[in-house]
Formats: C-alpha cells, sequence, structure tokens
C-alpha cells in the first residue's frame, strides 16, 4: 500500500471493480490507518463509509478510533474522491448496490488479509443507507459485528407531496433519462457550516466536496429512493446497530445563519428517529445536542461527545478484545 494524500502513517490502495453496465471503468479506494499500538489492534477493525458528495478527509476520527485500540479503514467509493476518475460523473449511480462490491472488498481486505476478527462497520448520510441495505444483504454472513451510523439519510426531508408524488414522477423520468439533472446542487449552507473557507474549521478538497454539491441526477435520485423505501418496509440487520443524530433540523435555508453550526441543516431529524428501529432487531438511538449533519464534524465537544457514544456503546455491544 502507497502513503495516501494525509500523509504518514496513513496508507492508501486501489480497489478493482467490475466495469459497470454502461463500460465504465470504476475503482473504489481503501484506506488504512494502523492502531496506535500494535498490541491492542485485538479490538478489531473500522471500516468508515462516507456520505453523497464527500470523501474521507476526517483524520480526527481516524485517531481516535486508532487510540481506543482500533486498525481504522475507510472507504472512497467508486466515483467519489480518490476514486474519481476522468470523464466520469462524480457520485453518480442508478443503483445503490453497486456499492456493495466495494463493502465486500474492503471486507476481505480486512478480515482475510489483515487477519481481523472483529470488523465495525461506520457510515454516514448517504453511506448510513447503503451501509444498512449492505448489512440486510449479508445479515447470514458474519461479516461484521455492529453497525453505527452517524446522521443516516433515511427518508426525503421534503414536503409529503415531493415525497410521494414527486418520487413517482421521478421513479419514471430516472428510469428513462437517469443523467437528467433536476437539480444543479443544493443551498450551500451546510457546506459554508463545515469549510475553514466560510464559517467552519474543516480543510478538505473543494473538487471532490464542492460547498453547494454536485448536480442531483434523476437516476441517482431514483436509486436513493428505492433505497428508502427499503428501509420503510423494514430491514433484518442481525448485528447490533448503534444511530446517531442531531436533536434538531434547520432545514430548506438558502443562505448560511449562525444557527447552523448547532443543527442537521440536510436531513430530517424526526425522519431518522422515526425509520431507525426498522433496521433491525436491536437498534440504539442516540439525539446529539447542537450536533450538526455530520456530527463528527460538529463543535468540538458536541463531536467528542459523538465519539464517547460510540466508545461506550461498542464496549458494551462488542466486549473485551478477543485474543
Amino acid at each position: 500500500m502507497d502513503v495516501d494524500i494525509l500523509g504518514e502513517p496513513y496508507r492508501v490502495r486501489t480497489l478493482p471493480l467490475a466495469p459497470t453496465q454502461d463500460g465504465d471503468d470504476v475503482v473504489a479506494t481503501l484506506v488504512h490507518r494502523p492502531a496506535d499500538d500494535p498490541g491492542s489492534a485485538g479490538r478489531g477493525a473500522v471500516l468508515y463509509v462516507h456520505g453523497w458528495c464527500d470523501y474521507f478527509f476526517q483524520d480526527h476520527v481516524a485517531r481516535h478510533f486508532t487510540g481506543q485500540g482500533f486498525d481504522f479503514y475507510a472507504l472512497d467509493l467508486r466515483r467519489y474522491g480518490r476514486s474519481i476518475r476522468p470523464d466520469q460523473l462524480p457520485t453518480f449511480t442508478t443503483d445503490l448496490t453497486e456499492y456493495f462490491e466495494e463493502i465486500d472488498a474492503a471486507i476481505a481486505v480486512i478480515r482475510s488479509e489483515h487477519g481481523h476478527r472483529r470488523v465495525v462497520l461506520l457510515a454516514h448520510s448517504t453511506g448510513g443507507l447503503i451501509a444498512p441495505l449492505w448489512a440486510h444483504e449479508h445479515r447470514a454472513a458474519g461479516l461484521i459485528d455492529a453497525l453505527v451510523l452517524n446522521s443516516p439519510w433515511l427518508d426525503l426531508a421534503e414536503p409529503w407531496l415531493t415525497r410521494t408524488i414527486g418520487t413517482a414522477v421521478n421513479h419514471v423520468v430516472g428510469g428513462i433519462a437517469p443523467r437528467l439533472v433536476v437539480k444543479p446542487g443544493l443551498a450551500p449552507t451546510y457546506g459554508h457550516s463545515l469549510s475553514s473557507a466560510h464559517h467552519g474549521e474543516w480543510s478538505y478538497d473543494n473538487e471532490w466536496k464542492p460547498s453547494e454539491h454536485f448536480p442531483v441526477r434523476a437516476g441517482w435520485l431514483r436509486a436513493v429512493r428505492i433505497g428508502h423505501a427499503r428501509v420503510h418496509r423494514g430491514l433484518d440487520i442481525r448485528v447490533p446497530v448503534l444511530v446517531e443524530h442531531s436533536t434538531r433540523s434547520l432545514l430548506h435555508r438558502k443562505k448560511w445563519e449562525p444557527a447552523a453550526m448547532t443543527a442537521d441543516t440536510v436531513l430530517d431529524v424526526e425522519q431518522i428517529a422515526r425509520w431507525a428501529p426498522k433496521l433491525g432487531r436491536d437498534v440504539t438511538t442516540v439525539p446529539i445536542e447542537d450536533g450538526m449533519h455530520d456530527l463528527f464534524l460538529s463543535a468540538e465537544p458536541v463531536r467528542n461527545k459523538a465519539l464517547a457514544e460510540i466508545d461506550s456503546w461498542l464496549a458494551q455491544r462488542l466486549g473485551p478484545p478477543g485474543p
């Protein structure tokens, strides 16, 4: 594995994937940071899956888990971040189950090559929709030991008419013209809350994570709504699930305002709380006061609280490290 763009001790490797139906050559990228104390890696591994219009850059999250004795891994999914190739539409897919291939490949590396017996799958936002669908599909395989979701995208944060009639119309349009742009981007409210170039504290690649996001295309939105419908019918995830989300939302703002620093400006947290119990047999939901959409990028006391809740939950559910 080569040194990653984040520098030592991060390593990175390309995961080759099968060509898509339209002949697009795609890859995923696996980033790895080893546990601070190699002797403590018996705790297992954490595999992180990012959200939409995102990639892995959250060094402080990796350092937190490696300090707890976990090996930390992160995926940049196909057409995201490190995995974007020339002439590809960033973030585009017409089927969320496409991403199962790279999760499978990453876990094969973690378990078979690196020898980890325990794996925690950690995912955010759209990754927090993909990961439960994957976990349900692989529920009998014993590939993960716990699932942790940071503000998972479990429904469309829009009025009833858009969620129903709008979804039905887009289902047809997305099947006929999947690359049609149905929205040129999103308001920069959230992006400006994160970026150190505006009101936030984080520096990242704006080509891979633009403040106004990438265009919303009909086929991609269709795939997301199919995923939402599957969650709403109920999944059968057979490992413990932890769902964290902010205590409040601040939606449909056209520009930044100070309140955006202490609320989820992307998703409806009431929807998250409503649908979380549908994920499996053992689901714990924890609201985080003053959290932004990515709880791990919220103000330091808030993100520390979110991470501490995960630590406590994992200690209870996973128990002591294995041999």
